[in-house]
């Protein structure tokens, strides 16, 4: 099982970005996903889920910023990021698992590589 990060960069302030994460599960539908960042000295966190049925979750500090979503058909998930701040900036990585409190816990079962998104002030 692969899951392949895309879309991170460099952007300015009040920019955005649209991550991307394919997938080799052949039942990625079955899979609730996930983007973690992880910044410099700081614990990966949480930014942002989706079950496999669709229902989604934000950390606290991108609601209504970012939106995450998925393509089953494509075995793909996205995250969009808007009105970026500098405290974005970190390593973005994409997630999977079969259980949502693995989720949750941090624990997911496969991760993608990470791609690094940093916003400049």
């Amino acid at each position: 099982v692969q899951l392949q990060a895309s879309g991170g960069g460099l952007v300015q302030a009040g920019g955005s970005l649209r991550l991307s994460c394919a997938g080799s599960i052949r039942t990625f539908s079955r899979y609730h996903m996930a983007w973690f960042r992880q910044a410099p000295g700081k614990q990966r966190e949480l930014v942002a889920g989706i079950t496999s049925g669709g229902s989604t979750a934000y950390e606290d500090s991108v609601k209504g910023r970012f939106t995450i979503a998925r393509d089953n058909a494509k075995s793909t998930m996205y995250l969009q990021m808007n009105s970026l701040k500098p405290e974005d900036t970190a390593v973005y990585y994409c997630a999977a698992d079969s259980r949502w409190d693995s989720v949750l816990r941090r624990e997911c079962e496969y991760w993608g590589q990470g791609t690094q998104v940093t916003v400049s002030s």
